[in-house]
């Protein structure tokens, strides 16, 4: 199906940014990821062309993203939602150590030890199994985790994405963090563009859509209401924005 291209950049736009098969292509291993410096110059322009109404809306830690991306700091909603920093550089639920996952973390280690090709990415308050290189295992992953998530369900569930499952936290998603930000400067008043790839950021769509803005979708793994290519498209629609010049209200 063939997608429609976003609409002209508006510097009236406040911007969320998934970051993996977004920004950057997806990789083997998550600690593959890299951002080069004409990207990072790129978010840091259009951070300032729209008065700082940028964030980053992602499955990482915001630790993650920092050194991602250094030396930007960007306002940012990390584990999908768990932590976030407002755009004031305050952070929420960064701090908070949660024993109920020790059980689980010991659990999911030894099955990642005995299942090779998968890998575990330990992010403190969420735990994410990784099968991208080893798809035969999926079955295996998804019967395991739920085992494992079984005796945390009150708190915890199963966060579904593009080859990983993550255990996480209820009651955090890419869409409310996206929801506070547009409660607060620099983001309130403006019109809210989402842009994302995977399952995870469908919540996000739906939130801006709502508050009528736009929901743009990069690849084929799930449908806005415009579409993108690849992370590269993604580059050449962020330059659109850079390239604005003016006010808001013009």
């Amino acid at each position: 199906m063939t997608q429609i291209p976003p609409p002209s950049p508006s510097l009236a736009w406040c911007v969320f940014l998934d970051v993996d098969g977004t920004l950057v292509e997806l990789t083997d291993s998550p600690l593959e990821t890299f951002a080069d410096q004409e990207l990072k110059a790129l978010l840091g322009t259009v951070a300032e062309r729209l008065g700082g109404a940028l964030a980053l809306v992602s499955g990482r830690s915001i630790q993650y993203l920092d050194a991602l991306f250094k030396p930007l700091s960007l306002p940012a909603a990390g584990l999908h939602g768990v932590e976030r920093r407002k755009a004031s550089g305050v952070m929420q639920g960064t701090s908070f150590v949660d024993t109920q996952l020790d059980r689980a973390r010991t659990a999911v280690n030894a099955f990642v030890e005995a299942h090779p090709g998968t890998s575990v990415e330990d992010k403190g308050r969420t735990i994410a199994v990784h099968f991208r290189m080893a798809p035969q295992h999926e079955s295996s992953v998804r019967e395991s985790l739920v085992a494992i998530t079984n005796p945390l369900r009150v708190n915890y569930h199963i966060q579904e994405g593009n080859m990983v499952l993550e255990i996480k936290p209820r009651g955090f998603s890419k869409g409310a963090a996206i929801k506070t930000f547009m409660q607060e400067p620099p983001f309130s008043g403006r019109r809210p563009v989402f842009v994302g790839d995977d399952l995870t950021d469908q919540g996000g769509f739906r939130v801006v859509e709502e508050q009528g803005g736009i929901s743009v979708a990069v690849g084929d793994r799930v449908r806005g209401q415009f579409g993108i290519d690849d992370p590269a498209a993604v580059r050449s629609w962020l330059r659109g924005i850079a390239a604005l010049h003016g006010s808001r209200h013009e």
